[in-house]
């Protein structure tokens, strides 16, 4: 007989034998497995992850798509009622969880900031920026570190914004006598402060605002153009950013399009880079070096090739350009039309704004960059525009890199976050009465710094917050107040004769006014010298 054979009569034998003691023993470990197997599943139950966020119910293929529309603020606004203050939706196979409170806004700016601060590269932004070699898409890497250190402490720093002080004061004042010279007449604000953002930035980046394109148009009105038709397609929702496997069809034409203002900008900027070199070994060639302060074209090109961590190239050098010249306009430009339409629409804020800067400036002097800091109603009133209009409804998408908790529940690695910035303005939780004008609400806490636009408060960002908060706010924020205060001193302002307010909102990449806003400016200063 084989082993085996033994070991199987044994068994028999014993069980024979021994059938109730070999039954008990069997319950026993029956019961014993049960035991551990019900445990184990309770210990694998707490320690999976939270679930995702709540959200409604999508088609198949499509997801959430075709119930969104171009207002996506007050829609997800809307949601939020149904859904709670985080909830999800899919587009396509992606997965979008939207942000509404500063509370859950804290965990991604703040508490996991290093997580979610990664960008979403739309095919759109991927073209623009010449693949994310830009500042504001580029991945969070040792590149983009080094780069927002030369924007902010070479390019806009305070010594060389002091030191471009003089290009700020000669351009506002070309403004001035500009519309002084179009008194009575209709004009548009917006075309206004773009031209003037426009030819300060040009004179910051390369000290020249007189280069000419192909068809002798001027760079600022090249520009407006350019970053016009740039925002417009930014804000358009795109299929194949959706549907990865569509994307090599362009079925709307968005790559297209961006590509032909990628072109007009990359003519502009090699040509005024090539001029620059050329000039640059010309008067080295002579024993010229720099005098005094750089641009910032200049900062770049000597950064180039270098072999040490700032070193920059020539793509890079066309992407910086781009931030600064399109970013730097459009979210100005922007405000100061919100700014303008609101106050011409509150007579007494108006008044208040008026009676501030004859106290501080007087009537017989124009506006000067000393002024800005004193006068305290009218950076009141920026805030609060900011604040009910603000430039950016939805900031720009970030995506985390590693699965995260929020909110108590899980938000995958991959997915895109939006943080509504309309919704933490506007809402009745944070704010006394959010849909009113009023800048008053901003002076309850003079003197401290609990209204700045460093994203601090994360009930007030319009800036955004944390490590993705906006590098140009040094500048915005002397332009946005010298603008200003210069047309509301010098003008005073009424609209085109029949025409009503209107602050209808028109929502894309950026919060921008749905009709622009023509405005009839009237002599305000008596000594008219002070226009010339």
């Amino acid at each position: 007989m084989t082993p085996l054979n033994s070991y199987g009569s044994w068994l028999w034998e014993y069980w024979c034998n021994n059938k109730d003691e070999v039954t008990m023993a069997a319950l026993v470990i029956t019961i014993s497995l049960v035991i551990m197997l019900v445990s184990w599943y309770k210990l694998t139950l707490s320690t999976t992850s939270p679930p995702l966020p709540p959200g409604p119910l999508s088609l198949p293929i499509v997801g959430y798509l075709p119930f969104l529309d171009r207002d996506l603020p007050n829609k997800f606004i809307s949601m939020a009622r149904t859904y709670g203050p985080i909830f999800k939706f899919y587009l396509g196979s992606k997965l979008h969880v939207v942000i509404n409170t500063p509370e859950l806004a804290k965990v991604v700016v703040r508490d996991h900031d290093e997580t979610f601060a990664n960008r979403d590269l739309t095919i759109a932004a991927s073209v623009i920026t010449y693949g994310g070699q830009d500042l504001i898409f580029s991945k969070n890497n040792a590149t983009w570190r080094s780069l927002r250190k030369i924007f902010v402490h070479e390019v806009l720093s305070n010594k060389n914004l002091k030191a471009c002080s003089y290009f700020r004061r000669d351009e506002v004042r070309k403004t001035i006598k500009n519309v002084f010279s179009n008194i009575g007449t209709n004009v548009d604000i917006s075309e206004i402060a773009f031209l003037t953002e426009a030819n300060v930035i040009t004179r910051m980046v390369w000290d020249d605002t007189s280069y000419k394109g192909e068809k002798g148009i001027r760079l600022g009105d090249e520009l407006r153009m350019v970053a016009s038709n740039i925002a417009k397609i930014m804000g358009q929702p795109n299929l194949s950013d959706f549907f990865p496997t569509l994307a090599w069809f362009d079925l709307q034409g968005v790559e297209r399009s961006m590509k032909k203002e990628l072109k007009k900008l990359d003519q502009i900027f090699s040509s005024i880079i090539e001029d620059r070199i050329e000039s640059t070994s010309k008067a080295s060639q002579n024993g010229v070096g720099h005098k005094g302060k750089k641009d910032f074209l200049q900062i770049l090109l000597d950064l180039k090739d270098q072999n040490d961590v700032r070193s920059v190239n020539i793509t890079q050098v066309k992407a910086l350009l781009s931030d600064f010249m399109i970013a730097g306009t459009e979210t100005t430009t922007t405000l100061i039309e919100w700014a303008m339409a609101n106050i011409m629409k509150n007579h007494k804020v108006m008044k208040r704004v008026q009676e501030e800067l004859v106290e501080i400036v007087g009537l017989n002097n124009m506006v000067e960059e000393s002024h800005l800091p004193k006068l305290q109603y009218l950076d009141a009133t920026i805030k609060e525009t900011f604040r009910l209009h603000p430039i950016a409804p939805i900031l720009l998408p970030r995506v985390p890199s590693k699965d995260c908790v929020v909110g108590g529940y899980t938000i995958p690695k991959g997915s895109i976050i939006f943080l509504n910035v309309l919704s933490i303005h506007r809402n009745p939780r944070y704010w006394d009465r959010p849909l009113e004008f009023n800048p008053e609400r901003f002076l309850a806490n003079e003197g401290t710094n609990k209204w700045d636009y460093t994203g601090n408060d994360l009930n007030f960002i319009p800036f955004g917050s944390g490590r993705r908060l906006c590098p140009g706010i040094p500048l915005a924020q002397k332009m946005q107040m010298f603008i200003l205060a210069s047309l509301l001193h010098s003008f005073d302002w009424s609209l085109p004769e029949g025409e009503k307010h209107d602050l209808s909102e028109s929502f894309g990449l950026t919060l921008k006014k749905s009709k622009p806003l023509i405005a009839v400016p009237h002599q305000r200063l008596p000594d008219k010298s002070l226009y010339m």
